[in-house]
């Protein structure tokens, strides 16, 4: 985990967000314990509190639950919501523009894939 605490985002959502991304990439497997709200703070030096408001948002989109007296833990699905999240996230914020703008340059279906496929080469 990694804070910017220059940032104008809040730290709580920086946690959430840190919490959502391990899930993604496998840091954190469905099933298993995150570490728990005094390691992050402790590790991090960020206050408990802010810890478990960051927490609390990950609980209320379905991604990690409380298990009194044991933790968090990575509830199962977690990793499929996220990536379909952002999935249809990055649609919305990057495919709909891109597609606006070649259009407002002429760049045709075809000649815009092929810039894509180009890119994925590179």
């Amino acid at each position: 985990m990694k804070f910017e605490f220059n940032s104008s985002e809040p730290i709580y959502r920086q946690v959430a967000e840190q919490i959502e991304d391990a899930i993604a990439s496998g840091g954190f497997e469905e099933g298993s314990q995150i570490p728990s709200t005094t390691e992050i703070s402790k590790e991090f030096h960020i206050n408990p509190a802010t810890v478990l408001k960051g927490m609390n948002i990950a609980v209320s989109k379905n991604l990690i639950e409380k298990r009194r007296g044991l933790g968090m833990f990575v509830q199962a699905g977690a990793r499929k919501r996220i990536l379909s999240e952002k999935r249809s996230d990055f649609f919305d914020d990057f495919v709909e523009n891109l597609v606006r703008e070649a259009q407002n340059l002429n760049i045709s279906e075809d000649e815009l894939l092929a810039l894509v496929k180009r890119g994925y080469q590179q």
